[in-house]
């Protein structure tokens, strides 16, 4: 079925959708984005994408585009429009194409911003079977660039990331900068020891999870005790356990890095309980 698309104030089948040649994000990848769930076909941290798209926005000078406002209603008219009862939406905003190729950004009075927002719809989001059995990853070299913070259409490194994760036999990876876990290609990371869970802490050098946030804080709610620091792959190696967040993937268990297995290689119980209360948490104020 063809999709509904949401492009600059119109909402189109997704193959009458067009974006110039000349758009910034095709030309320069300058663009920022967010991914937002849905479950029971009701958005998951809007208001937290919201905000840290916004902020992305003013990081890199970018103006907002006119609909800004109304992206709450616009997401829901898509979930409505496309039956979506588990998935998520994407969500793009560009400095546009305001003339020919030029390095220097257009005057924020003259750009027009594109607006891109579509659906994906992913049944058994939720109670996806992976989350069962855990995830593999390996640890590559981060040499991305050092805003990471913001969220950007820059995503090469990440996809070439999860593609030597995915030749290696493993699931995804985690990159290491200065001998310590930064991140996943596209979720946070976390190691459990005892009852600790630890997590690098936010900096320019990751991106501010919106998962993650809401996570953590659900953990301390639950009397687990959270410590914000840098922690070295060997140290994930020995760890009880360890996981990811994200948006797409909630809370995923991680039972192996470098082909060393964590415990007895089942995902840990703190990660599946913070994944059991994410959900009803979410649910609960999904709106």
């Amino acid at each position: 079925m063809t999709r509904t698309v949401y492009l600059n104030g119109e909402y189109l089948p997704e193959t009458e959708a067009k974006v110039s040649i000349f758009d910034r994000a095709f030309l320069m990848a300058d663009g920022v984005y967010e991914v937002t769930s849905v479950l029971g076909g009701k958005l998951i941290d809007f208001e937290g994408h919201a905000k840290r798209l916004e902020r992305s926005l003013n990081e890199l000078d970018m103006p907002k585009p006119a609909a800004f406002d109304d992206l709450l209603e616009i997401h829901r008219e898509l979930v409505r429009l496309n039956g979506i009862d588990e998935g998520m939406i994407y969500l793009q905003i560009t400095r546009g194409a305001p003339g020919d190729r030029d390095f220097v950004f257009p005057d924020p009075a003259t750009c027009e911003p594109t607006l891109v927002l579509f659906t994906q719809n992913k049944p058994g989001l939720a109670d996806n079977p992976v989350a069962k059995k855990g995830i593999k990853v390996i640890s590559i070299e981060d040499v991305r660039w050092g805003r990471r913070d913001i969220k950007t259409t820059q995503l090469l490194y990440p996809s070439m990331g999860k593609m030597m994760a995915k030749k290696a036999g493993a699931d995804d990876a985690w990159m290491v900068e200065d001998g310590f876990v930064t991140e996943g290609t596209s979720n946070n990371a976390y190691i459990v020891k005892g009852n600790k869970i630890i997590t690098r802490a936010l900096s320019n050098d990751i991106l501010h999870g919106i998962t993650r946030a809401a996570v953590l804080r659900f953990a301390r709610e639950a009397q687990m005790e959270v410590e914000e620091r840098n922690f070295s792959i060997d140290e994930a190696k020995e760890a009880d356990e360890a996981f990811v967040t994200s948006a797409s993937t909630f809370v995923m268990p991680v039972v192996e890095i470098d082909g060393v297995a964590l415990g007895d290689g089942t995902p840990g119980a703190r990660a599946l309980r913070l994944r059991e209360i994410y959900l009803d948490e979410s649910r609960k104020a999904a709106v």
